[in-house]
């Protein structure tokens, strides 16, 4: 019945401030689409961005910055993820640690949004592309 997921809205307190996360830190395009909502494109899925005082409707009975927990794959190995974090003086809370992913065994590393949202980036383990 479903194919996938076409976008996940992140609510967050300063649509600037998260903008600039998600597009420095983590390398997401930016689209606009007006001042409260923005796009980051990941691939074919969006992560949009609502600004907690939004008059959008309908939206999430109770839309809570800093409630997400979401585990990206990354394209790079961790430990580039890793120096490109620290050179931002972005903190890593944890890893790397192994996880068990959608498919295979991931590493990940966690962090935090401006909001304080968990972010999770993640690795297939070296046997699991094999």
């Amino acid at each position: 019945m479903l194919s996938g997921l076409d976008h996940l809205v992140i609510t967050v307190t300063d649509i600037s401030r998260a903008v600039d996360f998600y597009s420095r830190v983590l390398g997401l395009e930016v689209r606009y689409r007006d001042r409260e909502r923005v796009d980051l494109i990941l691939g074919d899925i969006a992560l949009r961005l609502h600004w907690t005082a939004t008059d959008i409707e309908p939206r999430a009975a109770t839309p809570t910055p800093g409630s997400l927990d979401l585990c990206l794959r990354s394209l790079l190995p961790l430990d580039e993820v890793q120096r490109h974090l620290a050179a931002l003086d972005v903190e890593v809370e944890l890893g790397p640690v192994t996880r068990q992913g959608a498919n295979c065994l991931i590493e990940s590393l966690y962090l935090r949004d401006p909001d304080g949202s968990l972010l999770e980036i993640s690795r297939p383990l070296k046997e699991a592309l094999e």
